[in-house]
């Protein structure tokens, strides 16, 4: 069982505004958003397959609980609800597949994958990806 636990600081991260721009974020929303998820600071919380992620930023911090395999509520990257059902893809990566509440839009996903002492996250709109790599601390 990989461990995902601990405390994770961003070192790179590719096409968020790219993303934001697929998930239809206005140019001035992006811009604050973009600021603003320039330094997170993620928490992972692991006992086997239940996990607590908390994610904080300068303008807004999110929290999820879930165990792999059960569906469970959550929000897109962009602030819509969403039923989520997070699986494992291999041994030290999952993939969640997110199902808007109400309305229409871009298929959303996530996925997070252990790589030694990097944690790799990356979220897609149809066909737009941005990579998010952390550090352990």
């Amino acid at each position: 069982m990989p461990n995902f636990a601990g405390t994770w600081k961003m070192k790179k991260s590719e096409n968020f505004d790219e993303l934001l721009k697929a998930l239809g974020v206005n140019t001035m929303l992006r811009k604050v958003a973009v600021a603003a998820a320039s330094n997170p600071h993620v928490e992972i919380r692991q006992d086997g397959d239940k996990f607590y992620i908390k994610t904080s930023t300068t303008v807004r911090t999110t929290e999820i609980n879930f165990h792999v395999g059960e569906e469970y509520d959550e929000e897109t990257v962009d602030g819509r609800k969403c039923k989520s059902l997070a699986t494992w893809m291999s041994e030290n990566k999952m993939y969640c597949k997110q199902t808007l509440v109400d309305g229409s839009g871009p298929k959303t996903f996530w996925t997070r994958e252990l790589n030694g002492d990097e944690l790799i996250l990356t979220f897609g709109a149809d066909d737009v990806v941005c990579t998010r790599i952390y550090g352990r601390e």
